[in-house]
């Protein structure tokens, strides 16, 4: 997680709160600074009682600081050196000098201090149990190159010997080392003082001019920036021999030149020298954008590596395949996630009590969310348990079509009629699919009606030829092929035709039985025989009768067949099955090529 650390007045201060604490100084109201250290007292400031009679108000720390600051903001550095400790400046020059040292200590604060006057002690003793001397209160500690410096208040004796609070005359006396280390530069200071009087919220004429022309400069810059970083990086992918690393970096180039973008506005705002609020609302603003273009960042990854893996596994392990689509969305939905508690702790907030409120609140939403937790368990029973992959053409149901998707909420199957329709992966799951896709034959099975008319002996015949043509087909399997006459029906001879066609392609699988059918017709009337149907008709004219010539061949065939042994029923020996396998062509003779 990526932190801010505001410092701590009695802990954190939310940026939130900060944000209103540094506009309402711009309207005029208490100034509040961050500060780095806080007396245990403020705690429970109290405000009993306000102290001795001064017309400055510097009988209790609180309205003293309150006081400096104010003077400060409106540029009455005469008055805010009334609240300085000056005894150990020379008499002569205290005048000429106060004003100049409240100056340059109220740039110090602003540069480094985040103070509220409200933590401090509202009482005329001050803080009795800080742990510092007695007389003595802590405002802040200043964070130096060298060492931190503690800017104090003290109790010290008025002209007329009545105790108020000053800041410190030995704080007084490190102003001008400190103001060397955080003044604003002496380019900064040669300006007019038009740039520097000039405020508005709190921020100096000259700092908003170098920031406006930041916001203007810094796409342009770092668009540059970013593409010449790109072409290094391309150049250095092109000589590898992987071309992972190529498509890597083209997806990378947006979260790219947003990351140059904002490292490039935030070094040239330390330029610029903020003031800790000012700072403090940068570092934030900053370190969100950070955070959103390294979310953006792992956004792509994941979709770079979950569309390799899609290519990777879209052969012969496409199961695998079909679990991509959604552990990318998973995976997406988790770092989007981070992201979101990531800000949340930026700005200020703990996260950990966060997530225990969230923990109660989600039993529940899992509640009132039964079908939709229900629907988000089916996919991922769906995926693992792959009964469906995407591409299938499977019957759910009432529901026959193609799958086309499996989210986390529903499946999307494109029905016969062109139609999208989507089953909740509940319901789904819960479903008795049927998966046509998963076939490895596909079944011929066809009962046909011979009218009562056929001889035993035809019969015969047609069973005969029935298994020779099953058997020498090369797209039917001779396991278990078969043909059996199976009962006498109402109206016809029923004989059963059952085989597997060696084929998963439903058009190929037309195309054969089309052929099938049309030699089982031309072989019934081979055989001298017809089809049954049921009719109602009544005769008043005698029936057509058989073709007796192909009856008596087929007869007398059936008679040779059993006088040499050789009559194939109820099978075809396996020798025979064997010589006649593949005998026939397929496609039949005269059919386009």
């Amino acid at each position: 997680m990526l932190c801010i650390s505001l410092g701590t007045v009695r802990g954190r201060v939310r940026p939130a709160l900060a944000m209103l604490l540094w506009l309402a100084v711009a309207t005029g109201r208490t100034p509040a600074v961050h500060a780095q250290e806080t007396p245990p007292s403020a705690a429970t400031p109290t405000a009993t009682a306000e102290g001795p009679a001064d017309d400055l108000r510097r009988g209790v720390p609180r309205s003293a600081v309150r006081g400096y600051l104010e003077a400060c903001w409106a540029r009455d550095y005469e008055r805010a050196a009334q609240y300085l400790d000056l005894r150990r400046v020379p008499h002569a020059s205290r005048d000429a000098q106060g004003a100049t040292l409240a100056q340059h200590l109220c740039t110090v604060i602003d540069r480094t201090l985040w103070i509220d006057p409200e933590l401090l002690s509202g009482v005329k003793e001050g803080a009795q149990e800080d742990g510092l001397p007695p007389r003595r209160d802590l405002v802040g500690t200043i964070q130096t190159a060298k060492a931190p410096v503690q800017l104090l208040v003290e109790r010290v004796p008025r002209e007329d010997g009545t105790l108020i609070w000053k800041i410190s005359s030995t704080n007084v006396a490190q102003v001008p080392e400190l103001y060397q280390e955080f003044s604003y530069g002496s380019l900064v200071e040669r300006l007019p003082a038009f740039f520097h009087e000039t405020r508005f919220l709190q921020l100096q004429l000259f700092q908003w001019i170098g920031f406006l022309f930041l916001l203007v400069t810094v796409v342009p810059v770092s668009w540059a920036l970013a593409h010449l970083m790109l072409w290094v990086l391309r150049t250095l992918a092109a000589r590898t021999r992987t071309r992972v690393d190529d498509a890597l970096v083209t997806h990378t180039a947006g979260p790219l030149q947003l990351t140059v973008a904002v490292l490039l506005f935030y070094v040239g705002t330390l330029l610029l020298a903020f003031t800790a609020r000012a700072r403090a609302l940068v570092d934030i603003g900053s370190q969100i954008l950070a955070l959103v273009a390294f979310t953006w960042v792992l956004l792509r990854v994941i979709d770079f590596l979950a569309r390799v893996a899609e290519e990777r596994y879209l052969g012969p392990r496409r199961h695998i395949a079909a679990l991509v689509p959604l552990c990318r969305r998973t995976a997406k939905a988790f770092v989007v996630i981070l992201a979101v508690l990531a800000t949340v702790q930026n700005l200020g907030y703990n996260v950990t009590s966060l997530l225990a409120g969230l923990g109660i609140g989600g039993l529940a939403v899992a509640l009132a969310a039964q079908k939709t937790v229900e629907h988000v368990f089916g996919s991922v029973t769906l995926v693992t348990d792959a009964p469906v992959r995407v591409g299938d053409f499977c019957r759910f149901g009432d529901y026959t079509g193609t799958v086309e998707d499996i989210g986390l909420r529903s499946t999307r199957v494109r029905s016969l009629d062109r139609t999208i329709i989507s089953i909740p992966n509940g319901e789904l799951a819960s479903m008795k699919i049927e998966n046509f896709s998963k076939r490895d034959r596909i079944r011929f099975h066809v009962t046909l009606g011979l009218r009562y008319e056929t001889s035993p002996d035809q019969l015969r015949f047609v069973l005969v030829e029935l298994k020779r043509l099953l058997l020498s087909h090369p797209k039917v399997d001779p396991i278990p092929a078969r043909a059996r006459f199976i009962g006498l029906g109402a109206y016809s001879l029923d004989v059963e035709i059952f085989a597997f066609i060696m084929t998963t392609d439903p058009e190929e699988f037309l195309a054969i039985r089309e052929d099938l059918l049309l030699r089982i017709m031309e072989l019934i009337a081979a055989a001298g025989t017809g089809f049954a149907f049921p009719s109602q008709t009544t005769y008043v004219a005698q029936d057509s009768a058989f073709d007796t010539t192909k009856s008596r061949a087929a007869e007398e065939q059936v008679r040779a067949w059993r006088a040499a042994n050789a009559l194939c029923l109820p099978d075809v020996p396996a020798g025979q099955a064997s010589a006649l396998r593949g005998q026939l062509r397929y496609p039949p003779e005269g059919a386009a090529r």
